[in-house]
């Protein structure tokens, strides 16, 4: 039963497959019409498909999706949630009273869809958006596969982070944001060091290991705002919005601590790792290539004095 009180929220879950997708969940709808208003609805429901068709950006999708239902039923928001992947947004300002439904295509959980506003939702109006909801329900698995595939290309497979391809668009959108705001901004570019005699010693499979125990280290040291990056094979960036100078190299201090306490088990070995730092912050004349440069600098020389440190750029003048 669907439930529609601001206590609490039952997801309908509606499933949509095949032929049969728009045809089942409009039975309940259509036993509310009257007679010849059922044309209207399905014309209504084409409609919609052929509006949603023309974006396979998620949010775009809820905003046009949300406009061509307020012509039937009113509503004051609607929220899409998916767990995989970790998907969240609202469209309107959300009300107390919701209406539901977990949506399902071909045995694929598409999340479920949340519709709000200041007033319960009447039987007819749930049954007329569960109709709607049809029409939704392949232009949002589009939108997903979409989404799964753009994040894959901006993602490294071995560890999960973004790669060098967003590294290098984050760079430049938040040096843009620092200087607009006048905010600092800072880099860390990291080595493992040694990681090439580890391939060699053990072979790749325990350099790969290798790699995704530091990356856990990192991760573990950083805020939700900061981006990790692997640049190449064994060298990582990190993106510090908000950060200073002094800030910056307090916490490269930090993260090259917990790399050197980091012990890799393969097989019956343990391999220990350490790391090499460049640490930069943006100054006013700052490009992306320019502070870039100045932390693959200091990386550079931390490298030349010993490895297993950290060296901080100078600012420019």
């Amino acid at each position: 039963m669907l439930r529609t009180t601001n206590e609490s929220v039952t997801a309908k879950t509606v499933n949509f497959s095949g032929k049969s997708a728009g045809r089942t969940t409009s039975a309940a709808w259509l036993k509310t019409r009257p007679n010849g208003s059922s044309q209207r609805g399905f014309d209504k429901a084409l409609r919609t498909v052929a509006v949603l068709q023309t974006t396979l950006e998620l949010e775009q999708l809820a905003k046009l999706f949300s406009r061509e239902v307020g012509a039937s039923v009113p509503h004051s928001s609607i929220n899409y949630r998916n767990d995989q992947p970790e998907i969240d947004l609202t469209v309107g300002r959300t009300a107390k009273h919701t209406c539901t439904f977990r949506l399902i295509v071909e045995k694929q959980n598409l999340g479920q869809v949340t519709f709000t506003r200041g007033k319960a939702f009447t039987e007819k109006e749930s049954a007329m958006l569960e109709f709607l909801l049809s029409s939704l329900a392949y232009p949002l698995r589009n939108a997903l596969q979409y989404e799964n595939a753009f994040q894959a290309s901006l993602t490294d497979p071995l560890t999960g982070i973004y790669n060098r391809t967003a590294m290098e668009a984050a760079l430049r959108r938040e040096i843009s944001l620092a200087h607009r705001h006048r905010t600092p901004l800072s880099l860390i570019i990291m080595d493992i060091d040694r990681l090439k005699q580890v391939n060699d010693k053990y072979g790749h499979v325990a350099g790969d290991q290798l790699i995704k125990a530091v990356v856990d280290a990192v991760c573990g040291s950083l805020r939700q705002t900061d981006l990790v990056s692997r640049y190449g094979g064994d060298e990582f960036t990190i993106l510090l919005n908000n950060t200073a100078r002094r800030g910056a190299a307090v916490l490269a201090e930090n993260i090259r601590e917990k790399i050197q306490s980091v012990a890799c088990q393969f097989e019956d070995k343990t391999i220990n790792v350490t790391a090499s730092m460049g640490v930069a912050s943006l100054t006013g004349r700052d490009k992306h290539t320019g502070l870039f440069a100045r932390a693959d600098q200091a990386l550079y020389d931390a490298k030349r004095q010993g490895r297993n440190c950290i060296k901080v750029a100078g600012a420019t003048k």
